[in-house]
């Protein structure tokens, strides 16, 4: 059981920190004050959320899998927008 439960720990921990770098990406003001802080917050939650789909990876169910690769292409494409601009 207790496998089971790592598995969902880490699928929860990657699915909060995928949560929180969309949620920085949507906070982000271009033309802001504060644009560099933001920019430097957001690229902090993108490589939290990559490192905690990374570790989820390695015990995922295939389920899990699936909707953690999505999470890694929906966070590829914020750092192909932010480098973008």
């Amino acid at each position: 059981m207790p496998y089971n439960k790592n598995k969902q720990q880490g699928f929860q921990a990657a699915q909060q920190g995928a949560i929180q770098a969309f949620d920085a990406f949507d906070q982000l003001v271009k033309d802001g004050a504060d644009y560099g802080s933001q920019l430097k917050h957001l690229k902090e939650e993108v490589n939290e959320a990559y490192a905690q789909i990374s570790n989820a990876l390695e015990v995922a169910t295939e389920a899990q899998r699936i909707q953690l690769e999505q999470y890694q292409k929906d966070l590829q494409e914020i750092v192909q927008q932010v480098n973008e601009e």
